[in-house]
């Protein structure tokens, strides 16, 4: 049962990476973040009842859900950016597109540690605007 039960996760993970244009560093390291927000921001609700996205600042089901649904829909953006390269025959959409959601999950990591007490480090602010640079953001003056 063990072995029947790690062979289909294999392979169910498998086709989530293919249809996600591959498990490169990019999408390795999106679904990083993405992970660490979410952690970050339940902490954040849980821990400190500082979250802006209940009225108390603590932890709310609905907002969790909807924080896992947003996930969900970057994730379906980043596979709608794989279709749009094989039909444009181009190789950059996804790659935009990871750097772009990088960025924000990026800028929601630092505002849970604002909210958490802890300062944001010139470092990943440095790294914020490369991610906005390479990603070729357009609306890049909201988050600064």
């Amino acid at each position: 049962m063990r072995g029947i039960l790690s062979t289909l996760t294999g392979l169910v993970s498998g086709c989530v990476a293919l249809a996600l244009g591959g498990w490169d560093t990019g999408l390795h390291a999106l679904i990083a973040f993405m992970a660490i927000d979410y952690i970050s921001g339940l902490i954040v609700a849980g821990v400190f009842k500082k979250s802006r996205k209940s009225k108390s600042g603590a932890l709310n089901s609905h907002s969790a859900w909807k924080g896992l649904i947003k996930k969900g829909m970057q994730l379906l953006m980043v596979y709608i950016s794989v279709l749009l390269d094989a039909a444009v025959g181009t190789e950059f959409i996804r790659t935009a597109v990871i750097f772009a959601l990088m960025a924000n999950e990026l800028l929601s990591i630092m505002e849970n540690a604002g909210l958490m007490g802890i300062p944001w480090p010139p470092m990943l602010r440095k790294a914020l605007d490369i991610l906005y640079e390479k990603g070729d953001n357009q609306d890049e003056s909201k988050y600064h």
